[in-house]
């Protein structure tokens, strides 16, 4: 009785450990998911100081009188400045730049992000939470709608907002298949290491500042909502 208590007692530590691990990691990467968009802000800067050595560039065709030429490098470097550059959908530069990441990435897979975010400059969220709960969301609705066969459904809604002193997120997509669900959390249905830990670490997010969350579907529609209090310290 004693070895069984004891193998079962250090599977769950082991288990434990194992969660905190892939959280901390996920985390890790918050941070640097977050320091790469700010680069990619400041190859912004970098791209309109050499505005110049563009015209000028331009400027050559044009006295060749390559009109195709022309065509061609404002279509590329109107594209490139329209990926680095972060779209401003609210007051909160951070939330801006992980936005404008998601939505150049579901761009990319025929997906369309639709965004109504009103959110102040500062938040009682530090940035890798804010990060975390915005890129675990966005990446499994942007995943999901991409399998849908139909472009049309190919269709992923983000809402955050202010409301009563709490952070509230929602996300709303379609999917395919089924969805299954243990207790009130959603199991991923890839086998890979890894795979299930975003919701598992939006929750834990969540939980630390005493807020909310729940997850459901609906007609064929997946919904996320979350809630944190903003008067509360993690």
């Amino acid at each position: 009785m004693f070895v069984l208590l004891y193998y079962n007692e250090s599977k769950k530590q082991a288990e434990a450990q194992r969660e905190r691990d892939i959280f901390a990691s996920q985390f890790q990467n918050a941070r640097v998911e977050l320091e790469a968009m700010r680069q990619m802000q400041n190859s912004t800067v970098i791209y309109r100081h050499d505005m110049r050595h563009h015209l000028s560039l331009i400027g050559g065709f044009a006295a060749e009188g390559d009109l195709q030429k022309i065509k061609e490098y404002l279509a590329k470097t109107e594209a490139a400045i329209e990926a680095l550059t972060p779209i401003r959908y609210c007051e909160n530069e951070t939330v801006n730049l992980i936005l404008s990441s998601f939505a150049n990435r579901a761009r990319k897979i025929q997906v369309r992000l639709k965004a109504e975010v009103k959110l102040p400059e500062e938040l009682n969220v530090s940035d890798t939470e804010l990060c975390a709960l915005l890129s675990n969301a966005l990446e499994n609705a942007i995943s999901a709608a991409a399998e849908i066969e139909d472009e049309k459904l190919r269709k992923v809604y983000i809402k955050a907002m202010i409301n009563n002193d709490k952070l509230v997120i929602s996300t709303e997509n379609a999917y395919v298949g089924e969805i299954t669900m243990e207790g009130d959390l959603p199991q991923s249905n890839k086998k890979e290491a890894g795979h299930g830990f975003g919701i598992r670490s939006m929750v834990s997010i969540v939980e630390r500042h005493g807020g909310l969350y729940s997850f459901e579907t609906e007609g064929g529609v997946f919904i996320m909502q979350l809630m944190l209090p903003l008067g509360k310290s993690a």
